[in-house]
């Protein structure tokens, strides 16, 4: 039904003003009580596929990465559609419009989606603005939320360390994680911020805001993640690794788009990701050992490739692109198949 649908209406629109369109509509019925019950029902997962990790339970292991909801507007929504957790973001210390349009391309015969949209968005103030009203509900708190932080266009390289600080002091307390986010090709120069030395800066300016915010308002520490770029070499993915162990970091969250394409400006996503985001979550793996987290992200389209991520070291698992094409419960999807895997596993000890 969901492929009839994209074929006669959504691909027929403009990428971006399609996606406003069905996100409105996902919003629209998450506020009818009724209604939205019973689309959570029929999303949810058995308790089977819960993951504890990060202070926190997790519902279910795969959730929606950052991208989908760019200003924590429906977080609601997306959760009852089956997402077992909502990355909102990539949000920046101050408000910016993004590039100018077009800036989001279907590849239809990749499944994929390019991009460049340049991190457009409310500003950290208006989204804690937001995330404090969503919190200061009973199930508003039971929502588990990560924010994905990046640096304001304006904002000089040298001084990203207070711009990324700015965005973890606001946004930290409404946080179940924080993701410091330095591998979008659609900011001018923020990919050169992955270098280990440009990186310990801010990873350490964000640490110490995040713990003085949280501290302020007598909140638990938030983790803090780091997301990285799939067109990494080997090496410098080992080297932010390293970094990682050497900060106390809590994790990270690999890959981001790639730029490794000949279809214009911006960072592709989608299934051309799939087999270098598993190459550098292998890779991660082995070189951080068991303990920290790592999100597995690009290219999953089915709960097969979802599968894969977990089976070479992933703790949870994130997407975005497939969502387009395969509709509003293929999140719900993934999560059912992987919580039967999990109770067959229970079942075999």
């Amino acid at each position: 039904m969901y492929r009839l649908l994209f074929d006669l209406v959504f691909r027929r629109m403009a990428p971006e003003r399609a996606h406003e369109l069905a996100f409105r509509f996902i919003r629209v019925v998450a506020a009818v009580p009724f209604l939205s019950d019973l689309v959570a029902r029929l999303s949810a997962s058995p308790p089977s596929g819960a993951v504890r990790t990060l202070g926190r339970t997790f519902p279910a292991p795969f959730g929606l990465a950052a991208g989908f909801d760019k200003n924590g507007v429906g977080v609601r929504g997306l959760r009852m559609l089956g997402y077992g957790f909502v990355e909102i973001g990539t949000v920046t210390a101050h408000a910016q419009p993004g590039n100018d349009a077009p800036r989001l391309w279907r590849v239809l015969d990749q499944r994929a989606l390019r991009n460049r949209m340049g991190f457009n968005n409310e500003g950290s103030v208006a989204v804690a603005r937001r995330l404090h009203r969503l919190r200061s509900t009973a199930s508003g708190r039971a929502l588990v939320i990560g924010v994905n932080i990046g640096k304001t266009k304006v904002t000089p390289a040298a001084d990203a360390p207070d711009d990324y600080a700015t965005s973890a002091a606001r946004l930290g307390p409404y946080a179940d994680y924080l993701v410091v986010n330095v591998s979008s090709p659609n900011t001018p120069g923020l990919r050169d911020l992955q270098s280990v030395e440009a990186l310990r800066p801010i990873l350490v300016a964000t640490r110490e805001a995040a713990d003085e915010a949280t501290q302020a308002v007598g909140r638990p520490r938030v983790p803090l993640l780091v997301k990285i770029a799939p067109d990494l070499s080997d090496e410098d993915v080992d080297a932010v690794a390293d970094l990682v162990t050497e900060l106390g970091l809590d994790g990270v969250v690999a890959v981001n788009t790639t730029i490794g394409h000949d279809l214009g400006e911006g960072g592709l996503s989608g299934p051309p990701l799939l087999g270098r985001g598993l190459d550098v979550v292998a890779r991660l793996r082995t070189r951080l050992g068991p303990e920290p987290v790592i999100m597995g992200v690009g290219g999953i389209t089915t709960a097969a490739d979802a599968r894969e991520y977990l089976a070479v070291g992933a703790t949870l698992v994130q997407g975005y692109t497939g969502f387009i094409y395969e509709g509003p419960f293929w999140g719900a999807r993934i999560n059912k198949a992987l919580a039967q895997d999990a109770a067959r596993q229970d079942r075999g000890r």
